[in-house]
């Protein structure tokens, strides 16, 4: 039926005034929707379950929060909804089903880091080493302070930062292509099992919206209709606008960093000089944890101003066919949103720290000393980062896609009872219960989040272990959340065939190779990892007298000025030269870095090699019903020869054209296969 009515000339063909995509653009029509099978609630009285309708079954069986341990009737879904959402439930079970080992690991990890704590040797040094190390003061206006103060920041660091987490971040590196290689098994079997493994979308018609704008008219190539025609060079030129619109909104995104850097600076000599002891110790903990709220606040603003002038921008480039539209718009939201989530986090991890200078020849940017890392050190500030900005834009999302839809269902009905008016005693047909819900808004935002979620798991994982279980726990709520969405808010959508999850794929592959390289350098340059090491190897098994040496005496000529003899965290001498153990540091670093990624890509390339996309049970299936499919075509070609032998005999009163058509309809290339018309369901077809 949507077929029907999207394909009917309303007006002019050759003004492109087709179909009722466009009469509802140009607001002729209010809405136009498939009906959903009867309401959603469940009888006050007990049903059996063939008596339910399907959208009952649904939420009896799927939507309701009490089902968060059942497994997805994805038939169910398919049936009623169509493949492509389907498939994007399928995922997200998926997903959330294999995020429960990572989980597992993660929380095993944190927890060793808390029952060896008492053991870090450097932290019990800083805790035990009284007032014997002066530290170099934090601010031009600060005073010089003790390192046992921050006994109990060395400690808590230990969590983010001991060999665990090494090991952690090399699991999850292949966890996270174990996790794709399957999900390609899991997809074809879906695929296979719905009929549309091999689907390809046919000969798209342009979106309404471009046919109401398009300046010309010309001849499709492939159909050989005249249809509306936008010129490439044009469109092209209005890509490069839309890219440096989207230039110029990156660099808002890096004034606002700068913002929150020094938001934080400025936070910290404020509590500094309040005199208050506890304020003093913990104003880099305070400052850190106040801009991230800051910043999680402008991330979640900017992401909506930019995800509305993503669309507009899309719509004036004048693509012609849904698709293409669909790809600009979620090429240019996914590049703002991974520069806008995670700019941050990788300033934290691979900048702070890096511009600080030495006592007397401090860096400064406007006139305020460059940020040093915390008395902690940077993966403890990551992971507060990773903690508020992963975990908190979970709990908001949450909030308003539970909240923001019902908002929505309110003032839908509230306005539509204003146009009844007097009809509203009346008992409401079907098509008008469905007119109170909500438009289905699609899928784009449901599979923005988890790619940011997948993003923030695998990146820095290095630096925030517990990120996988946030992730499971967020995603539990997640489906069902979005169950009831699609069930009892939205109208049904115009169910759509898709055989896997599109773009997104290949967005989640490139966050997981670039997860490895940036694990590599979180261990290498932030972490305390290689350091600790190379001391060992070099001075002391047991890291005795390790705090002492990775403090530098601050240089003559500013002990001269300031009249004070103090420490800093450096591999420096007391001429603030580089000495050869940083030296030989950055070379362990480097040979780190490239081991690191050599080894691990390797092992990846061999898990790829190893794990095939396809089943070898559904491929021989596959196999079998082509050859079962070539053996019918066969067989059909004797029976045409045989019979257009006696057709052609004198007196057989058969034509060829009625020959013709039969064999036709039995070689239709649109015609399934002999097993595939299998009315027995395969079992392979659930997931949490």
């Amino acid at each position: 039926v949507y077929e029907i009515l999207a394909t009917t000339v309303y007006g002019k063909r050759k003004r492109a005034e087709i179909g009722i995509d466009r009469l509802l653009n140009e607001r002729i029509f209010a809405s136009a929707f498939p009906l959903h099978e009867g309401p959603y609630e469940l009888p006050e009285y007990d049903v059996p379950p063939e008596n339910l309708n399907p959208r009952q079954s649904l939420y009896k069986y799927w939507a309701r929060w009490s089902k968060w341990y059942k497994y997805q009737p994805l038939d169910h879904i398919q049936e009623y909804f169509g493949e492509k959402i389907a498939i994007y439930f399928a995922w997200l079970g998926f997903y959330t089903t294999w995020l429960l080992p990572a989980a597992l690991v993660g929380t095993f990890v944190f927890i060793s880091g808390m029952m060896s704590m008492n053991t870090n040797l450097p932290a019990e040094e800083i805790c035990n080493i009284s007032n014997h190390y002066r530290m170099c003061p934090l601010c031009d206006t600060c005073d010089t302070w003790n390192i046992s103060e921050i006994c109990s920041i060395a400690k808590l660091g230990y969590l983010f930062d001991h060999s665990g987490t090494v090991f952690f971040s090399i699991f999850m590196s292949f966890w996270a292509v174990t996790f794709l290689e399957y999900w390609k098994r899991k997809n074809a079997t879906l695929a296979h099992h719905w009929d549309c493994i091999n689907f390809e979308e046919e000969e798209e018609r342009p979106r309404p919206e471009f046919a109401a704008m398009a300046p010309m008219m010309e001849h499709n190539p492939v159909t050989g209709v005249k249809e509306p025609y936008f010129p490439e060079k044009d469109r092209l030129s209005r890509i490069i606008t839309g890219s440096m619109v989207i230039i110029i909104m990156l660099c808002v995104v890096m004034i606002f960093l700068v913002t929150v850097i020094m938001y934080r600076g400025i936070i910290s000599v404020m509590m500094y000089h309040t005199g208050n002891t506890i304020l003093m110790t913990q104003a880099g903990n305070i400052a850190n944890i106040s801009s991230s709220m800051v910043n999680l606040i402008l991330i979640l603003l900017m992401g909506q101003v930019y995800t509305s002038l993503a669309e507009q921008l899309t719509r004036w480039e004048m693509h012609r066919t849904q698709t293409q539209f669909d790809d600009a718009f979620t090429f240019k939201v996914f590049v703002f949103q991974f520069v806008n989530f995670y700019s941050s986090p990788f300033y934290v991890a691979f900048v702070k720290g890096r511009f600080v200078g030495y006592p007397g020849h401090y860096g400064k940017l406007f006139g305020m000393r460059n940020e040093d890392c915390g008395s902690g050190g940077c993966l403890i500030e990551l992971a507060q980062q990773l903690f508020i900005i992963m975990v908190g834009k979970q709990i908001i999302g949450n909030i308003e896609e539970f909240v923001i839809p019902k908002l929505k269902a309110w003032r839908q009905k509230r306005k539509l009872a204003i146009v009844r008016g007097s009809q509203i005693s009346q008992e409401p047909k079907r098509w008008e219960d469905d007119n109170e819900l909500i438009p289905c808004e699609g899928l784009f935002e449901e599979y923005l989040e988890m790619v940011l979620q997948f993003g923030f798991i695998t990146i820095f994982v290095a630096a925030f272990p517990l990120a996988p279980l946030f992730a499971l726990l967020n995603n539990w709520v997640e489906i069902r959340l979005d169950a009831q969405k699609f069930v009892c808010e939205y109208r049904r959508p115009v169910a759509e065939r898709a055989q896997n999850i599109g773009v997104w794929f290949n967005i989640l592959e490139g966050l997981a190779q670039l997860s490895v390289i940036v694990n590599a350098f979180l261990i290498a340059f932030t972490s305390e990892f290689l350091p600790r090491l190379l001391y060992q190897y070099e001075h002391n098994m047991n890291l005795d007298g390790y705090v002492n040496f990775t403090l530098a005496y601050a240089p003559h000529s500013y002990v001269q000025s300031n009249h004070t003899m103090c420490r800093y965290k450096a591999f420096r001498d007391p001429d603030g030269n580089l000495t050869l153990f940083y030296w030989k540091l950055l070379a362990v670093r480097l040979g780190f870095i490239i081991a690191f990624e050599h080894v691990v890509f390797f092992i990846l390339r061999v898990i790829d090699w190893m794990v095939p996309d396809i089943p070898e049970s559904l491929e021989v299936k596959m196999k079998r019903e082509y050859y079962l499919a070539k053996q019918a075509l066969a067989d059909n070609q004797d029976v045409y020869l045989s019979v257009s032998q006696h057709a052609a005999s004198p007196g057989s009163g058969i034509s060829h054209s009625v020959v013709s058509q039969q064999l036709a309809a039995l070689t239709h290339p649109g015609e399934r296969s002999p097993l595939a018309e299998s009315p027995v369901k395969q079992p392979a077809n659930v997931s949490p």
